[in-house]
């Protein structure tokens, strides 16, 4: 065991050595060079992004940007983006981080603090997720929170006027229709993966309770917290949810909306624009409008969604990088964006600019759950707190721990990865 140890330990050192010779940096470039960047980021499937990007590169010819694709999941996103900064690799000018990564990326110093950057016009739940420690270290690019899809036909059939404000209002308006119709009731994201920290983040925060308190340790021994895992437990085991939602994710549960299965669908803003798409694809065109989530006794609490941009602390370009950003999280660059992709955008006049809200009606709605959201629990371990939470929540939704216990091991794991 020890020379396989061994070997591995050593062709990890190969490897690196190998990577480094490709370009690697300490930092000790020129912090405020310029010149061509590179910016990874997820794939933008409309082709705006590239066009934004190309919008750049036509007026700067001398320092253009080059646009790297990073896997389509959020968690092999930031695996790369890791692995990258580990060993100090100058591969990525401009990195796009998930809102929830800032903490882990700013604490290991592998993004820079952003300095001479106006924050004015950002919304600022947004901004928030980019600072650390009372430091600016990603700018606010797209935002977004969680939104209630639902069927306004079907609720109007019913006699219901108004979408749900409270989780029992749910549950009591799906009995309505189901006595003529036979349709899932309700549905998010419950596969065992980083949506499932959302959704459970989010029910807990709808009941009252927090995963973290306000000193970031662990706070899931509360009757708030459990009544949020119970909501969705229970949904289960009644029939209020589907069984097929456990292994939903963002477009499982679209796609399952837009074929008519579901009378009320918590999911993304970029739902919108796809749900009514009048080209056949969706069945319920015409048919459906959003809300802000319910809660326990009133409006629930979304989770702050969101991707930042940052740079990285081994750029050798850290001038072209900040003018980027600067760019790319600008009003018109995100109005150019917005329109063209869907995707909410971190500036806060686009929510009632006239052109925006034409194209996409919901936005005036998704103001208001940005503003009330609050984010995923924020800890420097992440990547461990987030897997913790998913594991647990995941076998009592399975039912295969009682919603307490899964509380109890939960909140015994969190104590050792959020301490210090």
């Amino acid at each position: 065991m020890k020379q396989r140890s061994s070997r591995r330990s050593l062709l990890g050192a190969v490897l690196a050595l190998g990577l480094c010779a490709c370009g690697c940096s300490g930092g000790s470039g020129d912090p405020a060079g310029g010149g061509p960047i590179t910016w990874a980021s997820f794939k933008e499937p409309t082709g705006t992004l590239r066009k934004i990007v190309d919008g750049w590169n036509s007026s700067h010819p001398g320092a253009k940007v080059t646009l790297v694709d990073l896997p389509e999941a959020a968690d092999a996103q930031r695996r790369q983006l890791v692995q990258n900064a580990q060993i100090r690799s100058t591969a990525f000018d401009v990195v796009t981080l998930d809102a929830v990564w800032t903490a882990e990326f700013a604490a290991n110093r592998w993004v820079e603090p952003l300095t001479g950057l106006d924050t004015g016009g950002f919304l600022a739940p947004s901004l928030r997720t980019g600072q650390y420690r009372g430091r600016l270290y990603a700018a606010p690019w797209l935002t977004g929170a969680g939104l209630l899809y639902y069927r306004t036909d079907l609720l109007a059939k019913a006699g219901v006027s108004r979408p749900p404000r409270t989780w029992q209002e749910l549950t009591d308006d799906c009995a309505k229709v189901r006595r003529s119709v036979d349709i899932g009731c309700y549905a998010g994201q419950y596969d065992e993966y980083e949506g499932l920290t959302v959704n459970v983040t989010e029910a807990i925060d709808s009941a009252g309770g927090r995963v973290l308190d306000a000193s970031g340790r662990p706070a899931l021994n509360t009757p708030e917290a459990l009544a949020g895992l119970r909501f969705l437990t229970d949904g289960l085991q009644r029939g209020l949810i589907p069984k097929a939602a456990l292994t939903y994710q963002e477009e499982n549960g679209r796609r399952a909306f837009e074929a008519g299965d579901l009378l009320f669908h918590r999911n993304w803003g970029y739902v919108y624009a796809l749900a009514g798409r009048t080209d056949g694809s969706s069945r319920v065109a015409g048919r459906f409008a959003v809300a802000p989530l319910p809660g326990r006794t009133g409006p629930g609490v979304s989770t702050l969604g969101g991707n930042n941009v940052a740079i990285s602390a081994y750029s050798k370009h850290k001038r072209t990088a900040l003018e980027f950003i600067r760019y790319v999280t600008g009003v018109e660059a995100e109005r150019t964006f917005g329109l063209g992709s869907a995707y909410p955008m971190s500036r806060a006049a686009l929510y009632s600019d006239p052109a925006m809200v034409k194209a996409q009606p919901y936005l005036p709605t998704l103001a208001v759950s940005i503003r009330n959201a609050v984010p995923r629990p924020e800890a420097v371990r992440y990547g461990d707190v987030t897997t913790a939470i998913q594991e647990a929540a995941y076998t009592a939704l399975r039912g295969r721990i009682s919603p307490e216990g899964a509380l109890a091991r939960l909140q015994a794991e969190l104590g050792p990865l959020t301490a210090g």
